[in-house]
């Protein structure tokens, strides 16, 4: 059975700006407050928290649709990479980022589950609060 993550946010920001925010590096790392490497081009390497997550970027479809293989540290050697789908939609004057991370494996689902909250959601609304 695949293991499938669900979450939907919605940030006092433009869809078209959270999805500028989310493929540009700097501000990437300004909002998580870890190093990354990202493009924003099929085939783009992307790596962030020094490495601790790594991927491809498999589809870019600016500014509505991010699809990468992603994989972290706590993947074992014969996991397949999971595959990660942000889409950015406009919700009023804010926008709505909807994620679908498949085929995270058991070892790592709760943390990768909480770890976008912890990680991405709470710290992205702290950096959108301080402009």
């Amino acid at each position: 059975m695949r293991n499938v993550i669900r979450q939907s946010v919605v940030l006092p920001a433009s869809a078209e700006k959270l999805f500028e925010m989310y493929i540009n590096p700097s501000t990437h790392q300004a909002i998580t407050g870890a190093s990354v490497d990202i493009g924003d081009k099929r085939g783009s390497e992307f790596k962030a928290f020094d490495g601790a997550l790594t991927g491809t970027i498999l589809e870019v479809i600016r500014p509505r649709l991010i699809i990468k293989s992603w994989r972290s540290v706590n993947f074992l050697a014969e996991d397949p990479d999971s595959t990660l789908i942000l889409s950015f939609t406009s919700e009023g004057d804010e926008g709505r980022i909807d994620l679908v991370h498949l085929d995270v494996p058991d070892q790592d689902y709760d943390g990768v589950n909480q770890g976008w909250e912890k990680y991405y959601w709470t710290p992205w609304r702290t950096y959108l609060a301080s402009m």
